[in-house]
């Protein structure tokens, strides 16, 4: 049983400890209800038995830093809650990630997540707190890049409305502090639209890391045809940047100065995809940040998704469960000019 007790009326940040974190992610977080699996939509107006279900910390930004303590990696995580008592209950699940959360004077996002017997699921995402979270909150929350191989991942964009209104000038201030950028969007609410795709090329265009999945891509470049669309994206990033196109099931792509790579996922039987693109960010990332070329980390961050969408419930993994994939990672790998 779950208790959502104890009001959080100031902001946590604890004192980290042991091996400097190389990874800082930010972006959202919430209280993610998972249910599954149904088959079909019930009538209005019916109740439906469900089989499965998860209370746990959500949203992209903690998926992925929960996935590099899986991984056995080290995190930051900078992002917010609301202020009631999902609010402390998600920031003491947060606790251990080293998150430094502001405190928005909202009700904490929630989010419901059905499982569709198919695999695929529908969320219903509540506004709450991540409407409020702001450049403002955020900018005193970030440090100075520990070394020169320092990643910050920015997740869940379309999210974070405030925040979002302040991403060039976000970009520059973390290249400024030495990391290098990486971005994944995730799917933008509202949809696209041409002022839309606009917007989010001039962040492509100035990020070292571009980690979308292949519906992502095609909305993106507004073409229904993967290769065409990578060959539309490609040209906007800069020299020596990568674009990751993650395939879920199929693997991933790669594009770098015009090479290809491709890399297959493992393949296993899963019930629960939410946090897949996140746990891939986790595993390639870390292997970036420990030196891996990119065709390895494509396959650090394959084994790492299947790994860990594989398990449910998520709340059954430790910190360091995962520690030997990051230790390991696969080089099957297939390089396509």
């Amino acid at each position: 049983m779950y208790l959502l007790t104890a009001r959080w009326d100031a902001a946590y940040s604890p004192r980290m400890g042991g091996e400097r974190h190389g990874l800082t992610v930010i972006g959202d977080v919430g209280v993610d209800l998972v249910l599954g699996p149904i088959s079909g939509w019930p009538r209005v107006g019916t109740e439906t038995l469900i089989e499965r279900s998860e209370l746990r910390a959500g949203g992209s930004a903690a998926n992925a830093a929960l996935a590099v303590s899986y991984l056995g990696g080290q995190s930051q995580l900078l992002s917010a809650v609301g202020n009631d008592e999902p609010g402390g209950w998600l920031a003491t699940q947060l606790q251990p990630l080293g998150a430094s959360l502001a405190v928005c004077d909202a009700s904490t996002t929630l989010s419901v997540g059905l499982i569709d017997s198919c695999g695929e699921r529908t969320f219903f995402t509540t506004r709450g707190h991540l409407d409020a979270f702001s450049y403002e909150m955020l900018r005193p929350r970030i440090a100075p890049a520990p070394d020169r191989g320092a990643i910050a991942l920015l997740s869940g964009v379309f999210l974070t409305p405030a925040l979002r209104a302040a991403y060039p000038l976000l970009i520059r201030e973390l290249h400024a502090l030495g990391y290098q950028v990486a971005l994944d969007t995730n799917w933008p609410p509202q949809d696209w639209s041409a002022g839309l795709r606009a917007e989010v090329a001039g962040w492509i265009s100035a990020c070292e890391h571009v980690l979308l999945n292949d519906l992502e891509v095609r909305s993106l470049a507004d073409s229904e045809d993967l290769s065409a669309a990578i060959d539309r994206l490609a040209p906007m990033l800069k020299r020596g940047a990568i674009l990751v196109v993650k395939g879920g099931a199929r693997g991933a792509l790669g594009i770098q100065d015009g090479h290809r790579y491709e890399q297959s996922a493992p393949q296993a039987v899963i019930f629960d995809t939410i946090g897949a693109g996140d746990s891939f960010n986790a595993g390639y990332l870390l292997a970036r940040r420990d030196g891996a070329g990119l065709a390895e980390s494509l396959a650090a961050g394959c084994e790492a998704a299947t790994a860990i969408i594989a398990r449910f419930p998520r709340r059954s993994m430790a910190a360091g469960d995962l520690a030997g994939l990051r230790a390991r990672p696969p080089v099957a790998l297939e390089e396509r000019a």
